[in-house]
């Protein structure tokens, strides 16, 4: 272990354990959260772009939380999301995109407007909205939504035996795929899930995220892991250089057989000839 070119193995392995080291540090830095959002932070109203931008993926502490917005509803992009559950009975969401007043460029947010117990009522109720939003008296001054960013789902795609359009999850990204005037419209990845329903909808139920206890306790377990890789280089060091000292052993000995090893038997013979 102490010639040369084992101690430059251990130098590197040692090299290697400080990189596995400094990888279980970071995680372990992001395990804690030195701070954290004030208690009840995700009740207070906040403007939409104070809180995320359009294609920017949702911190973890901020799924939940109020936020307000404007903009004017697009005609023939209601849509129906399925498998739906309000106070534990399943049913349907109304959904709509809805073009942001203001925005430099288009912009949209997907917008859970209402949930319904029957699909024949989300029907009915995306009928109406519709109706308003297409009618020539329609007022030209934009609505004003209030409800929680909630993260996206993902979409995922129907059983074999529905329709290909159906969906089953609140995603954006599936939802964009089938509204209308999308060219270079900008699209936030999380969704609004509207505190107060349209005519004909009932409110979707959404309560307050719980307290989060500040740990993330997956990237402690990647810490631990680091640290097990760093150990397992000075252990690969002692177990190339002891294979090595083994190796040399056994070829000794074929070079320098003993009396067991078949010396005695050859001297006994030649005593009795």
């Amino acid at each position: 272990m102490v010639r040369p070119q084992w101690l430059g193995v251990l130098l590197l392995c040692l090299v290697v354990a400080g990189v596995f080291a400094w990888l279980g540090q970071w995680q372990l830095a992001r395990a804690i959260d030195t701070d954290p959002l004030p208690a009840g932070v995700t009740e207070e109203v906040r403007p939409l772009a104070d809180v995320t931008a359009p294609g920017e993926y949702l911190p973890e502490p901020l799924v939940g939380q109020r936020v307000e917005t404007s903009g004017t509803w697009v005609p023939g992009d209601f849509l129906i999301v399925e498998s739906r559950y309000n106070d534990g009975a399943e049913g349907y969401w109304v959904t709509g995109q809805l073009r942001l007043e203001g925005a430099d460029e288009p912009t949209s947010i997907a917008v859970a407007i209402g949930w319904a117990p029957t699909r024949a009522d989300a029907e009915a109720a995306i009928s109406q909205l519709e109706a308003d939003a297409s009618a020539p008296d329609a007022p030209d001054e934009p609505i004003t939504v209030t409800g929680r960013l909630i993260s996206d789902e993902g979409p995922f795609p129907p059983r074999s035996d529905e329709p290909p359009q159906t969906l089953t999850r609140m995603s954006p990204a599936a939802l964009l795929g089938q509204w209308h005037d999308t060219e270079e419209l900008n699209v936030y990845r999380p969704y609004l899930a509207s505190e107060s329903a349209a005519a004909g909808l009932v409110d979707i139920s959404s309560p307050a995220p719980a307290e989060g206890s500040g740990v993330n306790w997956l990237n402690i377990f990647y810490a631990a892991e680091w640290a097990v890789f760093a150990g397992f280089a000075f252990y690969l060091w002692y177990r190339l250089a002891k294979d090595a000292w083994e190796k040399e052993l056994e070829d000794f000995e074929d070079e320098h057989p003993g009396p067991g090893d078949g010396g005695a038997e050859d001297g006994a013979r030649a005593a009795a000839s």
